[in-house]
């Protein structure tokens, strides 16, 4: 069970300026980063990129695609020393109401399966297992498999 947040947190489009803070978060919270030239590619063709700040605080960032009808989450994270206190329950569920608001139905993702804390927060947001990509993430010992998630949108 998440802690409640003590603030509220604020959504904000995500700018080139913000990218050396997350890129300090990146590498702390994954083992294999995105890279600085990921997030300013996704920022050029259009996907959309937002910034979850509390106090002018960069707590927490997320990166998705939407097009005809579909979502598909490709980054969500929480500054490691904020994780388990509800920012990425909050920031998800920001992210599904700006895809919603763009029409999308249904929202993808893919998570590693050890990453068991994503996975209990997905499952917990209606997510549902769709499917499965061998050996998608890179691994300290060769690949990780990923389970793709879905959940509908719309009722």
């Amino acid at each position: 069970m998440s802690a409640i947040l003590s603030t509220n947190p604020r959504l904000r489009p995500m700018r080139h300026e913000d990218l050396d803070e997350i890129m300090g978060v990146e590498v702390r919270a994954y083992p294999y980063p995105w890279t600085e030239g990921i997030f300013r590619d996704c920022m050029r063709v259009g996907y959309s990129c937002w910034v979850m700040t509390e106090a002018d605080s960069l707590v927490g960032y997320g990166v998705m695609s939407v097009a005809v009808g579909e979502c598909h989450v490709l980054n969500l994270c929480v500054r490691p020393e904020c994780q388990g206190q509800g920012y990425g329950r909050t920031l998800l569920r920001a992210l599904l109401e700006q895809a919603q608001g763009r029409n999308a139905q249904t929202v993808f993702l893919e998570v590693r399966p050890s990453n068991t804390p994503a996975l209990h927060l997905y499952l917990s947001e209606g997510f549902n297992e769709v499917g499965l990509r061998k050996r998608y993430y890179p691994a300290e010992r060769g690949r990780e498999d990923a389970l793709v998630l879905a959940r509908a949108l719309v009722e």
